[in-house]
């Protein structure tokens, strides 16, 4: 890896982050905040620490991969290292804490270790949904839309970052691509904002929530969520956007252009049928256990079940209060996640859809040993370095799971906790069970298991291979 062209792209990605510091420093400056110098301090510190990086000499080779996964993986390391200053300079958390917060953001996991968010300053809740917002559709895919060092070599960076096999291409060039997806983004940003003011909710919180439910993040302004809104039709906008952002953003592309591709698309098939079944299941399972109507039942299971598989967070009631089948179900669909090109996290529904498909053809080839059975999505062949990639992802996941909930439990935390804790950080959700539950924090674990869950976001949120190359020592050979 030639470590200082790496270096000087995330010098580059830094000064970015300390531009859009600017935005809450703005905030700080309408309500009066002492923070207003936070920010001016973090703008300042974050740009030029970026700039005297971005001025390191290099030779213009353009990216090759190993260069492209370097960036990916170190470069959201060194944002939240940076982003994490406002909230450790302004005394509203100490460093460790203000990482794994901010770690927390940029990976849209909303894992928070805040305990009273109602009193904080606008501006650092502003910040803190931001980070969300940024790390929605990822800083790499907003970095290659414009910065001219990775004109040569940057689908390197959009196949890091863009989960899922890459079955078609959107545009040949990443930079237009990158253009487009964000247009959408810009679009459905603006759009829900306008729904949740014309809904009741404050423009400042409407532009909070929006940032979090299409980042899929899942910070709120307030301890409550969701609930404290109580409104059927806040809660109706939110899942609606939930569920947008949790699909294929190629899908919403070709929408917005007047085709319709959705149910063309098998993915988004089983996306939609796992939810469907989810929350008729749990719809159930709360009417006959928890509520005294089916509507209630409904509304609740539907918030829930769109909330924990686009992997956001919202809450609209404590689910750890929930039957155990209703829990289990929501821990299942922290797993799967969202979609391919989603903003959603998890293993992705096309992973899983290739899994089942794997998984017949062995009991197929089991009973017709000569038999060749290639798999399918929809027309579309799946080449065998494909499967190989998927089931080794699979693994990888897997893996991680099994050993960082050991870690955890070894430290002495519960068994549901530590179970949860980690399926809620590696797939990006956020809250999970137990002492984790969405009416509590992980601010009172342990600081190490901080520091494994804060690597689990990371590792996560990075598609698994794209951190662990890091831990390869010819990885860093020149």
């Amino acid at each position: 890896m030639r470590t200082r062209t790496v270096l000087k792209i995330i010098g580059r990605l830094l000064m970015m982050i300390g531009v859009s510091m600017i935005f809450p420093l703005i905030w700080a400056f309408y309500y009066g905040e002492k923070e207003f110098i936070i920010f001016i301090a973090s703008v300042v510190i974050t740009f030029f620490f970026g700039y005297f990086l971005s001025e390191i000499r290099t030779k213009d080779e353009g990216l090759r991969l190993i260069e492209g996964l370097g960036v990916v993986s170190l470069g959201w390391a060194a944002i939240s290292a940076f982003g994490a200053l406002p909230f450790f300079l302004s005394g509203t958390l100490g460093y460790l804490d203000a990482y794994f917060e901010t770690m927390s953001g940029f990976t849209t996991t909303g894992a928070t270790v805040i305990i009273n968010i109602d009193i904080l300053p606008k501006s650092i809740i502003f910040w803190r949904a931001m980070t969300q917002w940024i790390g929605g559709m990822g800083i790499i895919v907003l970095a290659v839309a414009i910065l001219p060092a990775l004109s040569i070599g940057g689908m390197q960076l959009f196949n890091a970052e863009s989960p899922g096999p890459k079955l078609d291409k959107l545009k040949p060039q990443i930079r237009e691509t990158a253009k487009i997806l964000y247009g959408v983004y810009l679009i459905f940003t603006g759009a829900e904002i306008l729904l949740l003011v014309l809904g009741g909710m404050g423009f400042f919180d409407a532009s909070c929530h929006t940032f979090c439910t299409l980042a899929t993040g899942g910070f709120s302004t307030k301890n409550a969520s969701i609930t404290h809104y109580n409104s059927p039709f806040i809660e109706g906008v939110i899942t609606f956007f939930m569920f947008l952002a949790g699909a294929n953003f190629m899908l919403h592309y070709a929408a917005l252009r007047g085709k319709i591709e959705y149910f063309k698309n098998r993915e988004f098939l089983f996306y939609v049928g796992i939810l469907i079944i989810s929350i008729i299941i749990m719809s159930a399972d709360l009417r006959y256990s928890v509520f005294n109507s089916l509507s209630d039942a409904f509304r609740y299971s539907s918030f829930q079940v769109v909330s924990i598989m686009t992997t956001t967070g919202f809450t609209t009631s404590n689910f750890d209060a929930y039957p155990a089948l209703s829990r289990m179900l929501l821990l299942i669909l922290m797993f799967i996640g969202g979609c391919a090109c989603s903003t959603g996290g998890g293993i992705k529904n096309i992973r899983i859809l290739i899994i089942l498909k794997y998984f017949y053809r062995e009991i197929y080839q089991f009973v017709h040993p000569n038999a060749i059975l290639s798999i399918k999505i929809g027309e579309d062949t799946i080449p065998e370095d494909v499967i190989k990639g998927v089931m080794g992802f699979f693994m990888g996941y897997i893996s991680i799971f099994v050993i960082s909930t050991l870690i955890v439990t070894a430290y002495g935390v519960d068994l549901i906790t530590a179970f949860s804790s980690v399926a809620a950080t590696l797939g990006n959700v956020g809250p999970g069970l137990g002492l984790v539950g969405p009416m509590y924090t992980y601010a009172p674990l342990p600081n190490f298991i901080k520091i494994v869950l804060t690597f689990c976001m990371w590792v996560g949120r990075l598609e698994i291979f794209t951190v662990m190359v890091l831990f390869v020592p010819d990885f860093w050979k020149e």
